[in-house]
């Protein structure tokens, strides 16, 4: 006999199973798609890299201290920021090429600094220095962080693959426990309408079914930014982002 209690218990995890079910993205055509274009933009002093004392291993690490340029600004366009929409429910592919995600640490920094993938798919993270790293990934929600996987490296070649699936961010900060002065950021998709700006801030998200959505740039330093925008059959919105020094 079921009680009062488990009962509770089984609504509860079916609500939450509908409501995961029902943030699933669906693929489908797009005939009549929109596109948003736009430029990110930075005003105020640009913040100098921030120094990290280099303490350990100094002959693949270097010495003193490592510059991480993690607000990089040119002619007053801002880098490594990600545009995309926020909870689209159906529309078009994901790309190929951005499904997997791949992190290399050489000389002890992570390459790519800004990476970008799939949720739901998989990283590949290569040791490519002949000393000991520790890559430890966490999920950001908010201010809050959360583990995702912490892994040893302690082998040159060493090579590890884990699946990403992040349940409430969209964004994995990583570091090395080994090495405090290693930082990077993966962004996570959740959908395909998002895009890397590129060096002179400009950016487009084409193949947008027609409709209200929120838009939003995000950049791991500055935080984020959201616009509200309606993307009308077949043509072209402009959305532009403005941040500044804090």
């Amino acid at each position: 006999m079921k009680t009062a209690g488990s009962f509770i218990l089984g609504f509860i995890a079916s609500a939450l199973s509908l409501s995961l079910h029902a943030a699933t993205y669906t693929v489908e055509e797009v005939s009549d798609g929109g596109t948003i274009t736009g430029k990110v933009t930075f005003s105020g002093d640009d913040p100098a890299p921030k120094p990290y004392a280099i303490t350990k291993d100094p002959d693949t690490c270097g010495t003193g201290d490592r510059l991480i340029d993690f607000v990089k600004v040119s002619n007053g366009a801002l880098n490594d920021v990600i545009v995309y929409l926020d909870k689209v429910k159906a529309g078009k592919t994901f790309a190929d090429d951005q499904a997997k995600g791949d992190i290399d640490q050489k000389g002890c920094e992570f390459h790519p600094f800004l990476q970008v993938m799939h949720n739901d798919h998989e990283i590949t993270v290569l040791n490519s220095d002949p000393v000991s790293h520790n890559i430890h990934t966490y999920e950001l929600i908010g201010r809050a962080k959360k583990t995702v996987f912490n892994i040893s490296q302690p082998d040159q070649g060493s090579v590890i693959k884990k699946t990403v699936k992040l349940k409430r961010g969209t964004v994995m900060k990583v570091e090395c426990d080994q090495h405090d002065f290693m930082h990077g950021y993966v962004f996570v998709a959740r959908n395909p309408y998002y895009a890397l700006v590129n060096e002179d801030g400009t950016f487009t998200i084409d193949g947008v079914p027609p409709g209200k959505y929120t838009l939003v740039a995000w950049h791991g330093s500055l935080g984020s930014k959201k616009a509200k925008v309606t993307v009308d059959a077949g043509k072209t919105l402009t959305s532009d982002f403005a941040f500044k020094a804090k």
